[in-house]
């Protein structure tokens, strides 16, 4: 209950600091609008239109790009809220405590405390999204259960969240292999095995949709290429294209260095994890740790680093007056981030 309590309390705070910000930094404009930025209003477009999009505007070739699993919610609670952007900050809002509860859980399982892991998370410079109507605390509110039940060994609750986070994001797949991973260093019972199939069923499931959509299996693939040209290069070239952005002036740099930062981060962990032979929890971040620093360009790797929960396990295992330091150094980064975002800049 206390994982609660301060994930409800960050809430608070967050939301404080942002009314009383908002009217003075945009003006006279609706707050709530100001939480419907980037992919949360495209989100909102998908539960309105589907994925053809708005046929008031031209079609967005990057719709695909996001899986089903948010849409679907965010459709189901505007039964009852009729303001979108509020549906998306309700959602967030309570799969967060969801996600907050489970990953004091498993902080306390891995021999941590669970409120350091909470603050931890809520403090990172990201938090922002997990606030907003993104799919981040909808996914972690199905991947944290879905580890912790794993650690546990209870593999048909966990293949059965996986596949929850398989319907929410691309990075459920990369839970499901990591699953396979964490299964296979246990001591397997074989009438287990066949559970594991069942975290790539919604990604199947989401291709032959697409595939009746639009003729392609790999739509969701390819609409990150079109809508954000996040093709496929050599690590050290998305480094310099990185690199090169963030030396330049103007407000994208400021972005663009936000994604070395997180990087570096990213490595960091990586090692770590390697280090202490953490090799299931490697996986699922090294897999996404490639397909980020092997894009055209690093995008959204800060924002990434919030559904690392293997990071938020290490910090809870430090000693607690860290956490003080930590909080010092990268709260009112966070703060900073969130205003940012409300105010329509790119923030990770």
């Amino acid at each position: 209950m206390r994982a609660l309590g301060v994930w409800t309390s960050s809430r608070l705070g967050l939301l404080l600091v942002s009314l009383m910000a908002v009217p003075w930094l945009v003006g006279g404009r609706d707050y709530l609008s100001r939480w419907k930025q980037w992919d949360a209003s495209l989100f909102v477009t998908i539960a309105q239109y589907g994925y053809r999009g708005d046929p008031a505007q031209a079609r967005d070739p990057g719709l695909p790009a996001f899986f089903p699993g948010m849409p679907a919610v965010l459709r189901l609670v505007h039964l009852v809220v009729d303001d979108w952007a509020l549906c998306g900050l309700l959602v967030s809002l309570v799969a967060g405590g969801v996600a907050a509860v489970a990953l004091a859980r498993l902080a306390e399982f891995e021999g941590g405390s669970g409120e350091l892991a909470v603050m931890a998370m809520v403090l990172f410079p990201t938090a922002v999204f997990l606030a907003a109507g993104y799919s981040e605390s909808l996914f972690l509110a199905f991947a944290i259960p879905s580890w912790l039940a794993a650690r546990r060994r209870q593999w048909p609750l966990a293949v059965l969240l996986a596949a929850g986070a398989s319907a929410i994001r691309i990075t459920g797949l990369f839970l499901a292999v990591a699953l396979i991973v964490e299964f296979a260093l246990s001591r397997p019972r074989g009438r287990d095995l066949p559970w594991l199939v069942i975290p790539f069923v919604p990604l199947i499931a989401y291709s032959w949709y697409l595939r009746g959509l639009t003729g392609d299996w790999l739509a969701w693939k390819h609409a990150q290429e079109a809508g954000w040209g996040r093709e496929l290069v050599w690590p050290w070239r998305a480094w310099q294209t990185t690199w090169d952005s963030a030396m330049t002036a103007g407000e994208s740099a400021v972005a663009f260095r936000m994604e070395i930062a997180g990087a570096v981060v990213a490595v960091a962990v990586l090692v770590w994890l390697l280090a202490t032979r953490r090799w299931s929890e490697f996986v699922y971040c090294g897999l996404q740790a490639g397909a980020l620093l092997t894009s055209a360009y690093y995008l959204s790797v800060p924002r990434s680093l919030l559904l690392w929960f293997p990071l938020w396990v290490l910090i809870a295992r430090l000693p607690a007056r860290w956490i003080i330091g930590y909080g010092l150094l990268l709260g009112p980064l966070m703060v900073l981030n969130a205003l940012r975002f409300l105010t329509g800049a790119w923030a990770g």
